[in-house]
């Protein structure tokens, strides 16, 4: 048996999820990094008696389309996946149901999921901090719970939470603009997920390729690039209400 952390994060909130996650369950995984855009995705072929952890944020409900392309090209045969979404703590609604149906087409077996709080990607203020030591425990927790389901043969799929059809794709749009303390050093474009920052001039985006996934926010090592103040007014107010209260890790199993 082979274990595979196999993750998409942008901006860190999911791999520290899946990390726990794996931690609970083996002391020795292959990572898959998914945010990678130059990653060799066709390669991975896992067997039926191997294990992997496939963690995605949840971006308006959805996995992200460039996700869910990446992980259209591994192999499952027949490995046992535990499937993880990470959402900023307003709701994660058709994330789990898609990844499900996404990981059976290339032949996974689901055998649990997780829905996950994490920092929120755009705005910080909500699920600050999280995933959070009380987090940390209760994904160890989870992953007992799923080794012991595991071991004992148990192939049971379970009852996850959503809707066919999805609910439809969030419009991208929120656009990070570098400031004046940018000096080109080129982080942002190498580690963008889609390519879309020009590695000669990263002051250039291709706004139709961008995600707003965050992450040139977040790899950014002179804190040089910045959404909007408007449109990050916005979003923080608009979230206000759904955000406010601590959501809890589920576990479904």
């Amino acid at each position: 048996m082979k274990y595979y952390e196999i993750c998409f994060s942008p901006t860190g909130g999911t791999q520290k999820v899946a990390n726990a996650v794996t931690k609970g369950l083996t002391q020795s995984a292959s990572k898959v990094d998914l945010t990678d855009a130059k990653g060799n995705f066709d390669g991975i072929s896992l067997t039926k008696e191997d294990v992997a952890v496939i963690a995605v944020p949840s971006y308006s409900g959805r996995v992200p389309e460039t996700a869910a392309a990446r992980i259209t090209r591994l192999q499952g045969h027949g490995a046992s996946a535990i499937l993880i979404c990470v959402y900023g703590n307003r709701a994660y609604e058709d994330t789990l149901v898609e990844l499900q149906d996404i990981v059976h087409q290339v032949g996974f077996k689901v055998v649990a999921a997780i829905a996950a709080v994490a920092e929120h990607s755009i705005a910080r203020r909500y699920a600050a901090g999280r995933p959070d030591e009380e987090d940390r425990t209760q994904l160890a927790a989870f992953a007992r719970q799923i080794a012991q389901k595991i071991a004992s043969g148990d192939s049971c799929e379970p009852k996850i939470p959503g809707h066919r059809p999805y609910r439809k794709a969030g419009a991208t749009g929120i656009v990070p603009k570098p400031t004046k303390a940018c000096i080109n050093c080129g982080v942002c474009a190498r580690k963008c997920p889609v390519g879309a920052i020009n590695p000669a001039d990263s002051r250039k985006v291709d706004k139709k390729a961008c995600i707003s996934c965050m992450r040139c926010v977040a790899v950014c090592p002179h804190s040089a690039r910045k959404v909007n103040g408007l449109i990050l007014f916005l979003v923080n107010a608009m979230l206000k209400k759904p955000c406010s209260q601590r959501k809890v890790n589920e576990l479904y199993l």
